[in-house]
């Protein structure tokens, strides 16, 4: 990552300035995501890895954020905490007004379930499936009845342009379309948060746009979403850029304003 990337304090920006005055306040309404102090640790083989020191953080509804930042800089651990697939070993994390950062692996599981949709690099279609009946498969671990669960998938499906497709195998789509379809599957849930970890990384550059373009489709009809990412260009779509380095965050801006620093990607919608 270019060191230009660094070169912005975290706590310069009025944006910043905004963060942390919700972060130091209840946790309102107006804020999805609320972290104070976040710190994880990790022992490997009895050496500390300090993964995260000390993440202040606040995301609010409908907020299009991408987290970024080089290998090791913490972005997959944040991201694994607001996903509440881990907890920090110190500090806290309200997701929609619940502190869930001190909750047990089943109450865990429970609001991950429902709050959070997981997009993938990987995709994680089931082969034999249509692209219906995978966007389909977390209403049938919920309970949902075939009536209800057919109506929900078809109108995700329909929120990522492929209504044409309901019925084609993975191996009869494109890689972007695969990508769409597993973007529909972590909607189905009308999740408060959409997560997307490094969900271009398979895909070449022109099928990236595609995927990009989904997303701020997404965020323009209000739904909040969550990207990481290496790539300076692919979180330049975003409307703000969080960059972690060695734990901590280092700049946190408007897409404007991370454009104009780095000169990349574009600046509008």
């Amino acid at each position: 990552m270019s060191p230009d990337l660094m070169d912005a304090p975290a706590g310069t920006t009025p944006e910043r300035q905004v963060v942390m005055a919700a972060v130091g306040q209840a946790p309102s309404a107006e804020w999805v995501i609320v972290t104070r102090g976040l710190t994880r640790e990790y022992d490997m083989g009895g050496e500390i890895v300090r993964a995260l020191r000390g993440v202040d953080l606040a995301v609010k509804r409908n907020e299009y954020v991408a987290i970024m930042g080089p290998s090791g800089s913490g972005k997959s651990t944040l991201m694994n905490i607001v996903g509440c697939l881990d907890t920090p070993n110190e500090g806290e994390y309200w997701l929609n007004g619940q502190l869930v950062s001190t909750m047990q692996d089943d109450a865990l599981a429970r609001v991950r379930n429902k709050e959070i949709g997981f997009v993938f690099q990987t995709f994680n279609l089931l082969p034999r499936a249509s692209a219906l009946a995978n966007v389909e498969l977390p209403l049938v671990y919920a309970g949902v009845p075939a009536a209800e669960r057919k109506r929900r998938a078809m109108e995700a499906l329909e929120k990522v342009q492929l209504g044409q497709r309901v019925h084609h195998r993975p191996n009869e789509l494109s890689g972007g379309q695969r990508q769409r379809v597993a973007i529909a599957r972590a909607l189905v849930n009308d999740p408060s948060i959409l997560l997307a970890d490094e969900p271009t990384g398979n895909l070449d550059s022109n099928t990236s746009e595609e995927i990009m373009k989904v997303f701020e489709h997404l965020a323009d009809s209000g739904q909040t979403v969550i990207m990481v990412t290496h790539e300076p260009d692919i979180a330049s779509h975003a409307r703000r850029v969080v960059v972690l380095r060695d734990g901590r965050i280092a700049s946190d801006e408007t897409k404007a304003q991370f454009a104009a620093r780095i000169g990349a990607g574009p600046t509008a919608h």
